[in-house]
């Protein structure tokens, strides 16, 4: 009589699962705005040393490769005696 193997079953790939569940959470928790829309609001509690954004500090944003390239040159050339 031949032995049958028995298999533990653990769920689909983790590969594709990963990526499904990745993109479920991050569309659930988004919003997008413009920056025009926020800009104001951010410099303002900026200038008010609001407390409240010690609390996002550490949250990454998205934005478009021109405005890192925009931003990096303006932060070279914003160094005092550059």
């Amino acid at each position: 009589m031949a032995m049958r193997k028995l298999r533990v079953y653990t769920g689909p790939d983790a590969e594709q699962s990963s990526v499904s569940l990745l993109q479920d959470s991050l569309a659930a928790n988004t919003v997008k705005v413009s920056l025009g829309e926020i800009l104001p609001l951010l410099a303002d509690a900026v200038a008010s040393s609001r407390t409240w954004l010690t609390d996002f500090e550490g949250d990454e944003i998205t934005i478009s490769s021109d405005l890192h390239d925009v931003l990096q040159a303006y932060r070279h050339f914003r160094r005092p005696g550059a």
